[in-house]
């Protein structure tokens, strides 16, 4: 059973009991977001990022999900992408095609991703492009209080350096406001050339999920979440700056990332 609880500046956490528990948790969570965007505006615009995330989604290949979702009316994005080919190891879209998508029946026209021909800087500019275009067609919907699509759910993962997306603790990524991609050659984890969703992108959607497991995670979501006299690095925490500003933030953690939190320590 998970312990959960709303925090007053930093959404819903849900520490869970184990990674089964918590698989079976998302995998819930993301088919009623699903549900709920199809009936409220006729299509599901999903995020993914890349990592142990997509293993967590796994279960969605299974009874009941794979019956009862919509996969017809998925729109599939990344949060951010290796600038390498699709068909590369460390390519986000080969990731999740090859454990998600090619197992349901999501139109190939509906997965949005880079073009992996280009620099770095043509491929992010390409894809803010193609966004820009699904938001003037209403595929994706606009936000009503900043210039940013307003995706019906981000998912994120996070490092034990407290990134999400490909947006590293004082990486200039953070301060890009006017974008809404941007891209890096200087990765601080290879490969080195990455896209990623600027902040005002992620921060305008209707559902923001962080995912976090393990041991090593427990510092950094501790910095993301409590309420601490910060230091100035944790400024920079890409995590502790995802704040939706007319949506919803849940973090999904096990026991062993979410162990330092101060509700965690004290339920003990």
């Amino acid at each position: 059973m998970a312990l959960t609880w709303t925090h007053k500046d930093r959404g819903e956490i849900r520490v869970h009991e184990n990674l089964e528990e918590l698989s079976i948790d998302l995998v819930d969570y993301i088919a009623e977001i699903s549900e709920a965007s199809i009936k409220e505006h006729g299509a599901f615009c999903i995020v993914l990022s890349g990592g142990s995330l997509i293993s967590f989604m796994g279960k969605l290949i299974e009874p009941p999900y794979d019956k009862i979702v919509d996969w017809a009316k998925w729109y599939v994005f990344w949060a951010d992408e290796r600038v390498v080919a699709k068909n590369h190891d460390d390519s986000n879209y080969k990731l999740a095609k090859d454990n998600l998508l090619s197992k349901v029946n999501v139109f190939p026209r509906h997965i949005c991703s880079i073009n992996d021909t280009v620099s770095a800087e043509e491929a992010a500019t390409e894809y803010e492009f193609a966004i820009r275009q699904m938001v003037r067609s209403r595929t994706v919907a606009a936000s009503d209080n900043s210039d940013s699509p307003r995706f019906d759910l981000i998912l994120l993962g996070m490092g034990s350096d407290g990134h999400v997306a490909s947006l590293f603790p004082n990486h200039p990524a953070l301060e890009v406001k006017d974008d809404w991609v941007t891209f890096l050659t200087d990765s601080h984890k290879p490969p080195p050339e990455r896209i990623t969703f600027t902040l005002p992108v992620i921060n305008s959607a209707a559902n923001v999920v962080v995912v976090a497991t393990g041991e090593s995670k427990a510092n950094a979501i501790h910095l993301a979440i409590d309420d601490l006299p910060l230091p100035d690095s944790s400024l920079s925490l890409s995590a502790r700056l995802v704040h939706p500003s007319n949506g919803n933030l849940i973090w999904f953690m096990d026991k062993q990332a979410g162990s330092k939190l101060d509700r965690f320590k004290f339920s003990e």
